[in-house]
């Protein structure tokens, strides 16, 4: 799997051509912010209506598929519920990272746009993420590329991890 970066912007997230957008949604976070809260803008409040409504909650282990209406340069949006802000912790993130992984692989998807669990709002840092990401998604194979929204600054903390794990996985092969 490539994993590649791009900063927060919808102009940017608007250039990438991919099939799927995942993100997670926190039980206890209104408004939605982040990648979630461009996707919400963008889909003129459609995440909102969701959560005012009752059938998007945010709860662990929640998961909600919904087309982008071609308002978006992807065709998927996938939404995980991450509980409260307060009970996030490593172990939720990893448990997300895994679900997230599994649910695109169930649904071949092969190229995605992810924003990591719990990073928009800093509640778990870049290189905790990164290792973590890192280790559930090591040896997926259904994914061709993944792209991760992340700020300049955490790009910087994270890409030579990405590097490393790259070059492990390059010399295993050989």
């Amino acid at each position: 799997m490539d994993v590649r970066f791009v900063v927060p912007d919808l102009r940017r997230l608007d250039a990438i051509r991919c099939e799927a957008l995942a993100v997670g949604v926190f039980e206890d976070e209104r408004p939605v912010r982040g990648a979630l809260g461009l996707v919400d803008w963008r889909m003129c409040g459609m995440v909102s209506r969701l959560l005012v409504s009752g059938r998007l909650t945010g709860e662990p282990g929640e998961r909600l598929l919904f087309g982008s209406r071609r308002r978006l340069p992807f065709d998927k949006i996938f939404l995980f519920g991450l509980g409260t802000r307060a009970a996030f912790d490593g172990a939720r993130f990893s448990g997300a990272v895994q679900d997230m992984s599994e649910t695109l692989s169930r649904a071949r998807i092969r190229s995605s746009i992810v924003g990591l669990p719990g990073r928009s709002g800093e509640l778990i840092d870049a290189r905790e993420a990164m290792e973590r990401f890192l280790a559930v998604t090591e040896g997926v194979v259904d994914q061709d590329e993944v792209t991760l929204i992340e700020d300049p600054e955490s790009q910087k903390v994270m890409a030579p991890l990405v590097e490393q794990a790259r070059r492990r996985a390059r010399a295993d092969v050989a």
